[in-house]
């Protein structure tokens, strides 16, 4: 870690900044600090993330330097000859005919089977137009069950000291 600081200093630090700093102030001031020990923190990890990236990079272009001479050494050893050009050639799936009678024996034929169609989706039924809004009737109420507000109450005056 570049900034290494044992809890015995965090202490003696805010001590000092208690003296220092008066306590109104304190909390904005350990604000204040805790931004800048995020900012500090963010920035570290961001180079380190960058250098990390930079070494991942350089190891993998010394690797694939290895893996290209190493390459080249095995074809030097082995040149490719026409006849391990040809095994190593893919065979064309239309083969015609097979080699042998065995070959013909174990190949089955299976029927060739249509996918069923996919089901259509279904449709969301028209939406039927809104009728005019209906009113409920407005129902009367006896007058002992309506209520009357309630009377303000005066603010209690304050004493002057």
């Amino acid at each position: 870690m570049i900034f290494d600081i044992a809890p015995a200093e965090l202490l003696v630090l805010g001590a000092v900044a208690l003296v220092v700093i008066p306590p109104k102030d304190l909390p904005r001031a350990m604000r204040f600090a805790g931004q800048w020990i995020g900012r500090a923190r963010g920035m570290a990890r961001q180079f380190r993330s960058g250098f990390d990236d930079m070494i991942r990079e350089a190891e993998f272009a010394e690797m694939e330097k290895k893996w290209k001479a190493e390459n080249d050494r095995i074809m030097r050893e082995f040149p490719a000859t026409p006849d391990q050009a040809m095994l190593m050639a893919p065979v064309p799936p239309d083969d015609p005919a097979p080699e042998s009678e065995d070959a013909l024996a174990m190949t089955v034929e299976m029927p060739v089977v249509a996918p069923e169609p996919a089901p259509a989706p279904k449709r969301k039924p028209p939406a039927k137009p809104r009728a005019a809004a209906t009113k409920k009737p407005a129902v009367k109420r006896p007058a002992a069950a309506t209520k009357k507000p309630a009377a303000k109450k005066p603010a209690a005056k304050r004493a002057k000291p």
